[in-house]
C-alpha cells in the first residue's frame, strides 16, 4: 500500500513538473525573448546627466506585458524589458514566475522617472505599484539603478520607429 502511495505521488510530481512552463536565458543574445519581443535601444539620462545605453525588450502588446520576463534565468547587464502603455495610468507589476530580481523604473510620457523601486523580490506576488500615472516600466536587473544612479532626475529616451 506504502509503495503504491509513493509511486502515485512520484507520477503527480513528474506530471506538475513538465506540466510547468520552463525557464528560458535570455542569454548573451536574448535567445529566448527574441521570439515573442521586438528589441530596442533605449537611453537613459542618470541623475548626473551621465547617458547609458541599454538593449530592451519592448511589451508594447497586452499578451506581451502579461509574460514580460517571467520564466527568465538570467538577463545580460545592459539590457532590460520595457513595458509600453497606451496612456498614463497607474501599473503596478509583479514578480509571479520571475526568477531574478529586478530594479523597476516607473516613468512619465515625456520619460522623466517618476519612482524606482529596487531589489524586487523574485516569484512574489507582491504588488509593486507606481506612485502616479506612468507610460513606461522598465525592469532591469536588481542593481542596476544604483550602480548607474538612475533615480527621480533621470529621463528615458526610446525613439519609436
Amino acid at each position: 500500500m506504502t509503495r503504491r502511495i509513493l509511486l502515485i505521488l512520484a507520477v503527480l510530481v513528474t506530471l506538475a513538473t513538465a506540466c510547468e512552463p520552463q525557464p528560458v536565458s535570455a542569454g548573451k543574445n536574448g535567445a529566448g525573448l527574441d521570439a515573442i519581443f521586438d528589441k530596442d535601444r533605449l537611453v537613459i539620462i542618470n541623475n548626473n546627466g551621465e547617458s547609458y545605453e541599454f538593449d530592451v525588450y519592448i511589451a508594447a502588446e497586452f499578451e506581451q506585458q502579461r509574460r514580460g520576463l517571467m520564466f527568465v534565468r538570467e538577463l545580460p547587464e545592459m539590457s532590460g524589458m520595457l513595458f509600453v502603455y497606451e496612456r498614463d495610468s497607474m501599473h503596478s507589476m509583479w514578480m509571479k514566475n520571475t526568477y531574478i530580481p529586478l530594479d523597476m523604473i516607473f516613468a512619465r510620457s515625456d520619460g522623466t522617472v517618476s519612482s524606482v523601486i529596487h531589489d524586487t523580490k523574485p516569484r512574489s506576488l507582491e504588488s509593486q505599484i507606481s506612485i502616479e500615472p506612468v507610460r513606461y516600466v522598465l525592469e532591469l536587473n536588481a542593481g542596476t539603478a544604483r550602480r548607474y544612479n538612475i533615480g527621480r532626475r533621470s529621463r528615458l529616451i526610446w525613439e519609436v520607429d
